[in-house]
C-alpha cells in the first residue's frame, strides 16, 4: 500500500482529502504542523508528500526545502498561495506539482496517480545519462560539466534531464510543459520556459550566448544536440 504524508492545518479539508485517497486504496498520515511534520516525516517512509504552503508555526515551502536535503520523494503543494511568484517558487525548491485552492477532487486524485506512476517509471530507469561533456547522476540527483558539479534548481534539473532523455529531438514548448509540470499552463507558460532554457544555458553550455546543447529550432521548439 502507498503511503502518503499530508501536512494540512484545515481540518475540514484534511477529513474530505482522507476519506477520498482512502478510497483510492492509499494510507495517509496527517500532520498539522511543520513541528509534527518533522517528528512523522524522520519516523516513516512515503511515497508521496502534499503540502500546505502557510501554516500555523512556518511555511510548506522551508519543509520541502528539508524534504530535499534528504529524498527524491514526489512533492505536491496544495495550497491558496496562487501568485505566480509562488508557483515558480514552489517548482524551483523542488516540487513535482502545484495545485490551488480552490480545486477538483478527481483532478487531485489523478495527479497524486500520476506522480506516482512518474516516481515508479523512474526508478526502474537507468541511473546515468551523458552527453556533450554532461553527466547526470540520477540516483543522486547530481549534475557534472566535464567532472565539475553543477547546481541546479529542481525545475532546472527536470529540464536537463528531459532534454538528455531524448537526444536530437525536437520537443515543442507545449509538450516540455505537459511533461514537466502539470499546474496550471496560465502561469507556467511559454515566457516562463524561456527563462528557464535561459538559466540552465548560462549552467551548461560553454558560451550560452551560442548554444551548442540547447538549441532553438525556430517555430518549433527546442532540442539537446548531440552534433558538435
Amino acid at each position: 500500500m502507498k503511503r502518503l504524508f499530508l501536512l494540512e492545518d484545515d481540518l475540514s479539508l484534511i477529513n474530505g482529502l482522507s476519506f477520498a485517497v482512502k478510497k483510492q486504496g492509499y494510507e495517509i498520515v496527517i500532520a498539522r504542523t511543520t513541528l509534527e511534520a518533522d517528528t512523522l516525516w524522520a519516523d516513516g517512509k512515503y511515497d508521496l508528500v502534499i503540502l500546505d504552503v502557510s501554516l500555523p508555526d512556518g511555511s510548506g515551502f522551508d519543509f520541502c526545502k528539508k524534504i530535499r536535503q534528504t529524498s527524491k520523494v514526489p512533492v505536491m503543494f496544495l495550497t491558496a498561495a496562487d501568485e505566480e511568484t509562488d508557483i515558480i517558487m514552489g517548482l524551483d525548491i523542488g516540487g513535482d506539482d502545484y495545485i490551488t485552492k480552490p480545486f477538483k477532487l478527481a483532478v487531485f486524485l489523478s495527479r497524486i496517480n500520476a506522480l506516482i506512476r512518474r516516481s515508479e517509471n523512474f526508478n526502474t530507469a537507468v541511473t546515468e545519462l551523458n552527453s556533450g561533456g554532461i553527466n547526470i547522476q540520477l540516483l543522486k540527483g547530481e549534475v557534472y560539466k566535464k567532472g565539475e558539479l553543477v547546481e541546479l534548481t529542481a525545475s532546472e534539473y527536470k529540464l536537463l534531464c528531459l532534454f538528455m532523455e531524448n537526444p536530437d529531438q525536437i520537443l515543442s514548448s507545449e509538450q516540455i510543459l505537459g511533461r514537466l509540470w502539470d499546474c496550471d499552463e496560465s502561469y507556467i507558460d511559454n515566457n516562463s520556459l524561456t527563462v528557464y532554457i535561459r538559466r540552465l544555458r548560462t549552467k551548461i553550455e560553454d558560451n550560452p550566448g551560442e548554444p551548442k546543447r540547447i538549441v532553438t529550432v525556430r517555430g518549433m521548439g527546442y532540442k539537446w544536440n548531440t552534433v558538435d
